[in-house]
């Protein structure tokens, strides 16, 4: 039986940051990956850059008068680029750990019980184990007998769909919705909900779902798929939706299948690990980092759960407000609080995008602003950007909620120009 000081499982984010870190302090780390085409994490090879990758090219296509044909030859060069990018970064990542004297070991692991890991049909001892095995597609039982991709196998797709129907009208449905439409696909939506983002502000949810509606994306609400086969969509019972390729998008969940953790005295919260703020289980030597517990499923939220393993002050309490993206088109940046949440006088900045000279640059003049702050304080609240560059500009928010920052500091700021960031001028210009 092999000893080491920490074993970590998974090769994300957090967990080939960690197994670095606790590498150069002179411990023994191994950290188990059951696939070598997931070195790196599933942000690197099934996430964030392949998508992203993907959500560039398609927005090649849409500036281009191109048939349908030609689409579909950019589609296929696009996939090809995407996964050379994931290769040379999934080579990278295992250089990284390799090269840091971590031992790594291809296999699933299981629990035998609170010190002991199988691998391989080894047992693996540990004083420390670190559970970062991220999440994976939910996929409805209905739909588990039936041709479907997910979000991560349709990335493998070299074929561009002339219909590409979605079930699934959440974020990550809604990505893939603006992908396709602008790579070339018709594409319809199913939920089974009447909701459109259902946690966001609710007037910027609107603008959104107007936009993605003006440019011919389909949505069909309030529907339950009743028959998938050989590419029909049947909703309701009555309505058919022909495609040529289905993507069910219903959510992913913590990837703990595998682990056996009943083996363990760790409490569970479904398939999610539980953990306290310092990310310790209800086992002292195992932690948890990363989607496998639960909560937010982002890698930047994996990359600070190491932060919080690593350093005494660091907790999930006091993380602050966390920015996210939805990677539509134009993309959707939000931190803070939405409207609807807020419950103290406000004030409210909002305005159209198209006003914004570098939106006529980017061709792209769709979109809607809004910043709410704090009345009493001038603190900003929270924000919500429909524009491109939303991405970037979110983080100087954020910044300014971190810092306790007045909201006339960024509107009278100096910016680059011509910059999509130059907008917060304006904008916070309409608070009076």
């Amino acid at each position: 039986m092999t000893h080491y000081q920490n074993v970590i499982i998974g090769f994300g984010k957090a967990g080939k940051t960690l197994a670095t870190h606790l590498s150069e302090k002179n411990e023994t780390v191994a950290l188990i990956e059951k696939s070598q085409g997931m070195y790196g994490g599933t942000c690197i090879n099934v996430a964030c850059i392949p998508t992203k990758a993907l959500v560039f090219s398609a927005e090649q296509v849409k500036h281009q008068d191109l048939s349908f044909k030609e689409k579909v030859a950019h589609y296929k060069k696009a996939i090809q680029e995407k996964n050379e990018i994931t290769e040379t970064l999934r080579q990278a990542n295992y250089n990284k750990v390799n090269d840091a004297n971590v031992t790594i070991i291809d296999g699933v692991a299981s629990f035998v019980d609170n010190t002991t890991l199988l691998v391989n049909d080894e047992h693996i001892k540990a004083d420390k184990i670190y559970i970062n095995t991220g999440s994976t597609p939910y996929i409805p039982e209905v739909f588990r007998h039936t041709a479907y991709y997910t979000s991560e196998t349709i990335m493998e797709l070299t074929e561009l769909p002339e219909h590409l129907t979605i079930i699934g009208a959440g974020y990550i449905g809604l990505e893939f919705a603006s992908m396709y439409h602008n790579f070339g696909s018709k594409v319809s939506v199913v939920s089974n909900s009447n909701d459109f983002m259902p946690k966001e502000d609710f007037e910027v949810a609107q603008k959104v779902f107007q936009h993605m509606k003006a440019i011919g994306i389909d949505f069909y609400f309030e529907s339950t798929v009743t028959d998938l086969s050989d590419g029909e969509v049947i909703i309701n019972n009555d309505t058919v939706i022909k495609s040529d390729a289905v993507l069910i998008a219903t959510g992913r969940l913590p990837n703990t299948s595998q682990l056996k953790m009943e083996k363990t005295d760790v409490e569970m919260d479904r398939a999610a690990v539980k953990v306290d703020n310092k990310l310790k289980t209800t086992v002292d030597h195992i932690y948890a980092l990363g989607d496998v517990k639960g909560g937010l499923q982002f890698t930047y939220i994996s990359l600070d759960d190491y932060r919080i393993i690593t350093t005494h002050e660091r907790t999930t309490d006091n993380r602050g407000d966390i920015p996210y993206t939805v990677f539509i088109d134009p993309p959707l940046s939000r931190v803070g609080l939405t409207e609807q949440e807020i419950t103290s006088d406000i004030k409210v900045a909002k305005m159209p995008v198209a006003t914004i000279p570098k939106t006529h640059i980017l061709r792209n003049k769709a979109g809607f602003l809004k910043v709410i702050v704090e009345a009493q304080t001038d603190l900003i609240l929270g924000a919500h950007l429909f524009c491109e560059d939303s991405f970037e500009i979110i983080n100087i928010i954020r910044l300014a909620m971190q810092t306790k920052t007045p909201y006339q500091v960024l509107r009278d700021a100096i910016y680059t120009h011509p910059s999509m960031s130059e907008a917060l001028n304006e904008l916070l210009n309409t608070i009076v």
